[in-house]
């Protein structure tokens, strides 16, 4: 077991182990951590803590120190800096012709790198633009091509549920969504109704997958459009929700009841006294 702490650089960022050294860290502290890009400013988010060995990628680096108020006031001078980063790039690429669009720019804490985030449809030569950006700032420049969710993560925006998108609030890392998981929680299979605003499956649809999985393999769900037996007549099941074990069932009256799936009698059988 090796004591840690967890440090974000990015709001809903992943997190990063680190040793807390000698330094008293808690949730909330504001830090300065080497890493491959150089000294980063974070947030702890996960207190000293004991984690096996085999759950921390080695070589564990050190915290370097608690961030000062001078950190803190290098940190909103970076962020200024970004918005004219971004304005001059901009520009940059409409001078250049380039079919790319430009998501967000990064400084690093000791700004030995400039980091532009943009997405575009296909590979983007962009070779001439980097020396154009380099002269202007006189520092290391990069551009990395990013997808659509992780441009998403960065804009923020509001969900279908009118919520913020949980992407850009507490999802550190995206998680494979596929059609099979709106499948089995009976959503519609509408594109516009299961997608989020950055085009793919929404992530939401993983929070309750294993649930369904797990109900399925319990106990075999009643089919949907199967003739059943109630006890106010004769009628059809309309829908399953695997979650709490029932099922809908339309009766001849056309009015619907809700059942627990374990007591639906399938017509032609005689129910079970």
């Amino acid at each position: 077991m090796q004591t840690v702490v967890g440090i974000r650089f990015k709001k809903a960022g992943k997190i990063y182990y680190f040793d807390p050294s000698n330094f008293v860290l808690s949730s909330g502290d504001h830090v300065i951590v080497e890493t491959a890009r150089g000294l980063e400013f974070g947030d702890v988010v996960i207190g000293p803590r004991e984690v096996e060995e085999k759950d921390i990628i080695q070589p564990l680096k050190p915290v370097q120190r608690k961030a000062t108020q001078e950190d803190e006031e290098k940190v909103q001078g970076n962020r200024q800096k970004q918005k004219t980063a971004f304005t001059i790039c901009e520009q940059k690429i409409a001078v250049h012709g380039l079919p790319m669009n430009l998501v967000d720019v990064e400084y690093t804490f000791d700004v030995n790198k400039i980091i532009f985030y943009f997405t575009a449809e296909g590979r983007i030569d962009f070779r001439e633009l980097v020396k154009d950006l380099a002269s202007v700032f006189r520092t290391r420049i990069e551009l990395r091509q990013i997808g659509v969710r992780d441009e998403a993560k960065m804009m923020g925006g509001i969900g279908c549920c009118g919520r913020s998108l949980c992407c850009a609030t507490f999802l550190g890392d995206f998680e494979p969504v596929s059609i099979r998981m709106a499948k089995d929680q009976n959503l519609s299979l509408n594109p516009t109704k299961i997608s989020g605003i950055c085009g793919r499956l929404m992530c939401c649809l993983k929070y309750e997958s294993n649930c369904y999985g797990s109900s399925s393999k319990k106990m075999t769900a009643p089919k949907v459009g199967l003739d059943v037996l109630t006890v106010s007549g004769d009628g059809k099941i309309v829908s399953v929700n695997p979650a709490k074990k029932t099922v809908r069932i339309a009766i001849a009256e056309g009015e619907f009841l809700e059942l627990p799936w374990e007591e639906v009698v399938p017509k032609g059988e005689k129910p079970v006294i």
